[in-house]
């Protein structure tokens, strides 16, 4: 089994604009998740529509991708950066025995332990599409739509994704369900056998990712089997400069322990 990480990663942005090449710690945002994901899979691509994030990525010696501007997820991107790698003949050979791995390009912080659990969930041949799931630790988190809940069977397979408060504990007040139920919350970390993420790449939008707006419940409404990996480390991405400085607080934090 080999294992690739692709970083998607656009200049545009509503909030942050710019964001992969905002600087944290004396290097970009965009370097740092890179330098996280290639020391845990060894081939790493950052794929972007942007010639500046192309060449900051060439410029302290990663490897990048250019790829179209109209992709509506980072998973069509990522789809796209294969295409153009196999096309290179660097992999496809291999392309049966590949495993993609989506690292948010926006999660500097991305630790080697989820990587490495998020890879260990396709030692099983029936694991299709992998991600991970951290248990919550309050209910008013629980309640926040932001943080998707995932309901898994008892093989660790995903029942269902949403933004609704899933399952109601019935007979217990809701300031009580946390001690009742193990609510895990989705962190939007995703890895897909090579075949599989160019097939669901072709699926067209489902009534249940419209509802919730979330694209996993496409691929789990066309039958794909998503294998939940449970971690206990809290991802810290970055959405807005706000989210940067707390970054940077965090990363002085980390340096200084």
């Amino acid at each position: 089994m080999k294992f690739i990480a692709i970083i998607p990663a656009r200049y545009a942005s509503t909030r942050f604009p710019g964001k992969p090449l905002a600087m944290l710690g004396g290097k970009t945002v965009i370097q740092r998740v890179y330098e996280q994901a290639v020391c845990v899979v060894g081939e790493a691509y950052v794929a972007t529509d942007d010639e500046r994030i192309y060449q900051a990525v060439e410029s302290f010696g990663g490897r990048a991708v250019m790829t179209r501007t109209d992709h509506k997820s980072g998973t069509d991107r990522i789809e796209e950066a294969m295409e153009k790698i196999e096309e290179r003949g660097a992999r496809s050979e291999e392309r049966e025995d590949t495993v993609v791995i989506n690292v948010q390009g926006d999660e500097p912080f991305i630790q080697r332990s989820q990587i490495e659990t998020l890879c260990h969930l396709f030692d099983a041949p029936e694991t299709q599409i992998g991600t991970l799931g951290k248990r919550f630790e309050s209910m008013e988190a629980v309640a926040n739509p932001n943080s998707p809940k995932i309901v898994t069977d008892v093989n660790g397979f995903a029942m269902y994704f949403s933004r609704s408060v899933i399952p109601y504990v019935r007979g217990k007040e809701a300031s009580e369900w946390l001690a009742h139920f193990p609510y895990l919350k989705h962190l939007g970390i995703y890895a897909y056998r090579r075949e599989v993420l160019a097939e669901i790449t072709r699926l067209p939008q489902s009534p249940l990712e419209i509802a919730e707006s979330l694209e996993q419940l496409r691929w789990l409404q066309n039958g794909y089997r998503i294998r939940v990996g449970e971690t206990d480390v809290e991802t810290v991405g970055i959405d807005t400069p706000e989210d940067l400085q707390r970054a940077e607080e965090f990363l002085k934090s980390q340096l200084s322990r």
